[in-house]
């Protein structure tokens, strides 16, 4: 049996599968700016609030990396509406991408201000400066130089787990390849396609990651 590579489906697919890739790519960035937040405010908390905070930090840490992504996005779309709450396909695969992101930029803020020396801290207890001030105007500034690049890297991570969002019938990249497989009954074009425009995607954001890497090692 010959295979013969279908040059016609691949003219097909490409509208479809360029707009699920802008679709992709805006509900990545979109997920990871919410995600930085919760990741930004839930890091610095848990290294500088009382006890019951840092619990509640770590108990969300623990939690969501502990979990699926794909159980996180069914809980969010079929379990909450039987409780009251209803979003749509996009709210719902947004939320639960920023919950999951957050998850982990909190361990990346935690563990970007744990890496300054304490002795900065020290010193300007020393000269009288307040807790606040000390995060705001030195660690802060510190720690977002070393959480860029791993924060780039979840940007990666984030964009190949929106996949999963083509199960709550997202018109994402995957979603907009299978599509296209049931109505032309092409999968091995369609999906090697559909490989080709995640390397793409991720090659070009891994060049903008080590790109500003050597910025900052400079």
């Amino acid at each position: 049996m010959t295979f013969t590579w279908d040059w016609g489906v691949i003219a097909y697919a490409t509208p479809s599968m360029l707009r699920g890739a802008v679709t992709t790519i805006k509900l990545s960035v979109a997920s990871m700016f919410f995600g930085t937040i919760i990741g930004a405010v839930l890091g610095t908390a848990s290294v500088f609030s009382f006890w019951p905070i840092r619990f509640l930090t770590t108990a969300y840490v623990y939690t969501i990396r502990g979990v699926p992504l794909l159980v996180i996005i069914f809980l969010i779309y079929f379990a909450l509406p039987a409780v009251g709450i209803y979003l749509s396909t996009v709210a719902a695969g947004l939320t639960a991408l920023s919950i999951y992101s957050g998850a982990y930029i909190t361990e990346i803020f935690r563990a970007g201000i744990l890496a300054i020396d304490r002795g900065q801290t020290e010193a300007a207890k020393a000269i009288g400066m307040t807790e606040r001030m000390t995060l705001t105007s030195i660690l802060l500034p510190q720690a977002i130089r070393n959480v860029i690049p791993p924060v780039t890297n979840e940007l990666i991570k984030v964009v190949k787990s929106s996949s999963l969002l083509s199960t709550i019938t997202i018109m994402e990249l995957t979603r907009s390849a299978q599509l296209v497989v049931v109505e032309k009954f092409t999968p091995f074009e369609i999906y090697a396609t559909l490989a080709l425009y995640y390397l793409v995607i991720v090659g070009v954001l891994s060049y903008f990651a080590r790109h500003l890497e050597r910025r900052l090692a400079r």
